[in-house]
């Protein structure tokens, strides 16, 4: 019985601890960049010996790369629920909107890690990031689509490059805000404008 709880302990203790390691290295990368960032400061930060981190990443990158894709994995979920819902599409986009950066609002380290500090790696980018954004524009272009079939939405315009155009938009606003936006209502105010704007923009006259 002992043998078999200890077992069951360290199963349990493993997904908690990396996670706490992530927690704590959105703090260092936010804190002092994703190049300036040792293992080591993650891993006092985290509370675990420098030899942990190894267990659950094989390096920095790795590291960096696994906060995105859990955030951006999360993001899509949410998303994908939304797009697939009977609301009307113009509330779909609205609502995305405001998911997307209200996933964020509580999260400004983690958002900083998404906007700059991935931005420093052009091969992270290129391997991890973009097919995940791919993935991302195809859920906006989806919605956007059957919009444009339903003639709610303009048919002239192509669907990927509004839902780019509005990802970058969502971007935009978060790296801004990131980078030291001091109202703390600045990105709520900032998706009912997005949404507006874009709406404003879709609608079959």
């Amino acid at each position: 019985m002992a043998i078999h709880s200890a077992a069951n302990k360290r199963k349990s203790s493993a997904p908690d601890k990396r996670d706490r390691i992530l927690k704590a290295a959105i703090k260092v990368f936010a804190r002092n960049g994703f190049y300036a960032t040792r293992v080591s400061e993650i891993a006092k930060t985290a509370g675990v010996a420098d030899g942990t981190i190894y267990l659950y990443f094989k390096n920095k990158d790795d590291v960096l790369t696994s906060i995105f894709e859990d955030g951006i994995q999360r993001l899509l979920a949410i998303l994908r629920e939304v797009a697939a819902s009977d609301d009307p599409v113009e509330q779909r986009i609205t609502r995305i909107i405001a998911l997307q950066l209200g996933l964020l609002e509580d999260q400004r380290d983690l958002a900083e890690v998404i906007t700059v500090n991935l931005r420093q790696s052009s091969r992270l980018l290129k391997q991890y990031a973009a097919p995940l954004f791919m993935e991302y524009i195809e859920v906006l272009a989806g919605v956007v689509d059957e919009g444009q079939k339903q003639g709610v939405f303009r048919r002239d315009l192509n669907a990927r490059v509004v839902a780019r155009a509005l990802f970058g938009a969502l971007d935009g606003i978060l790296l801004t805000w990131a980078l030291g936006e001091a109202d703390p209502q600045a990105l709520r105010k900032a998706a009912g404008h997005c949404a507006s704007l874009f709406l404003e923009g879709l609608r079959e006259r």
